[in-house]
């Protein structure tokens, strides 16, 4: 029988006092929209039909490139959760399955949706439950004297007594997809809000005999639903902790896992060591014996084994190799590329770079668009002017160079292996092999030379 995957993500999201559609507000680094569908494509679904109402553009463009093959259902008016399922179904082919998933509600697990799919295959209706010590403005779960779920009651239509329950629904439940077709058609908007709830095919599918199934997580946490900024950042923490408890599983210290953020995927070898207030942005590996020091950030860049980055230090888009030492306050930007055991100082900024082997640029310097060998020594102050107003040039510096305070190089260049840049240099010409470059204006001394403040005063002293 074949899956078919429904997402509500109708909703104006009111409560979160803002201009963007509540599912695509993020979590980790993801809207939350992105993760229900990501977990949703875990279950290898036929097709995935996003039921979708404010908001439609702003979610259209955000998901044109990656979930362009995703069914868009227009619920032109929100009347309810059973009305936006029952739109839906009108591209869903009744000999399946239908799983019902809210975008909202990113932290449920692929494990969880798989037994409740398997209770529909079954013939039954899955619904996938949780206890909470306070339940809130949540659906309450009610049960008959043998235990069975025998209906669901929205906390606006509950009784005081229902009202106690503890049981939870959490939007989410798979069915039959012939069944949930014929339940639908049947409920009514006898609701307060006058709205078609999708919890009143509980009751219906409970008088044609159907088995009712809660599936009650262990985890509470997972069925959270996100309606307003407060429980954005509660799940926000939520999934940052199970990201570093599965890391240290796997051999990564951290020096405290509620202070870090993974914003993407993060993959670490073993013996890692991540400090306080580090963030991780997009695609990024740790080999193994990496040190991570306070309050870096690292995008979308591989680090190779024994790599220490000390504090304050920003990586995009970069290849470290082995045994490599950034920082303190270093940024390594987009293209960089350093062979192993370099190392980049404090307040050192490298662009479309790469270091050969032992190289280091200790303190206070700007490489961009240089290719740099093995062995060479940056001095303080040096920077490779690489723009000159409409192009970038390239910087070519020779194994072994010596490159020396405060030395201006002036692209196109190339510094021949084994040179050196004198101190205070700028150099605008080629540099041979094995060759002192001195780019200086000759010293001059002037004696008895006064400041213009001095001179001031001398003229107003003779007056």
């Amino acid at each position: 029988m074949s899956l078919h995957v429904i997402i509500l993500a109708a909703g104006k999201g009111s409560r979160m006092k803002s201009d963007i559609p509540k599912v695509l507000h993020k979590v980790a680094g993801m809207p939350m929209l992105h993760r229900v569908l990501s977990t949703a494509k875990l279950l290898a679904p036929e097709q995935i039909h996003l039921v979708l109402g404010h908001g439609i553009q702003a979610i259209q463009d955000t998901l044109a490139n990656q979930w362009s093959a995703a069914n868009i259902v227009r619920q032109a008016e929100q009347l309810g959760t059973g009305h936006a399922v029952n739109i839906a179904l009108d591209h869903v082919p009744d000999d399946g399955i239908s799983l019902v998933l809210c975008g909202d509600v990113p932290l449920i697990t692929a494990e969880t949706l798989e037994h409740c799919v398997a209770i529909a295959r079954a013939g039954e209706l899955g619904i996938v439950t949780a206890n909470m010590s306070d339940p809130a403005q949540l659906g309450r779960i009610l049960r008959n004297e043998t235990d069975s779920i025998e209906a669901i009651v929205e906390h606006k239509d509950a009784t005081q007594q229902q009202r106690a329950i503890h049981e939870i629904n959490s939007g989410i439940l798979a069915a039959p997809t012939r069944l949930l077709r014929s339940w639908l058609a049947e409920v009514q908007p006898s609701n307060q809000q006058g709205e078609y709830y999708l919890t009143d095919v509980v009751a219906l599918a409970v008088h044609d005999g159907v088995s009712v199934q809660g599936i009650v997580v262990d985890d509470a946490n997972e069925v959270i639903g996100v309606n307003d900024r407060v429980q954005l950042s509660q799940v926000e923490r939520i999934l940052q902790r199970r990201q570093a408890d599965e890391l240290m599983r796997q051999g990564v210290t951290f020096a405290d896992p509620e202070r870090v953020d993974i914003r993407g995927t993060l993959s670490c070898g073993t013996d890692c060591f991540i400090d306080v207030n580090t963030v991780f942005i997009g695609d990024v590996h740790l080999a193994s014996g990496v040190v991570i020091g306070p309050s870096v950030v690292i995008e979308s860049s591989q680090l190779g084994a024994g790599a220490q980055v000390k504090a304050n230090t920003v990586i995009e888009g970069a290849m470290i190799a082995e045994g490599c030492q950034l920082g303190p306050f270093a940024r390594i930007r987009p293209g960089s590329q350093f062979a192993s055991g370099v190392k980049i100082g404090n307040f050192v900024e490298t662009k479309k770079t790469t270091m050969g082997a032992g190289s280091k640029a200790s303190h206070l310097a700007y490489l961009g668009d240089a290719v740099i060998g093995m062995d060479v020594n940056v001095g303080a102050g040096s920077v490779t002017c690489n723009y000159d107003g409409v192009d970038k040039h390239p910087t070519i510096i020779g194994d072994g160079a010596c490159v020396g305070t405060n030395s201006t190089l002036v692209a196109p260049l190339t510094i021949g292996a084994q040179s050196f840049v004198a101190a205070g240099s700028t150099v605008t010409a080629d540099v041979e092999e094995h060759t002192l470059a001195l780019g200086r204006v000759k010293q001059r001394n002037i004696a008895r030379w006064l400041s213009p403040l001095k001179r001031k005063q001398k003229k107003s002293s003779e007056h």
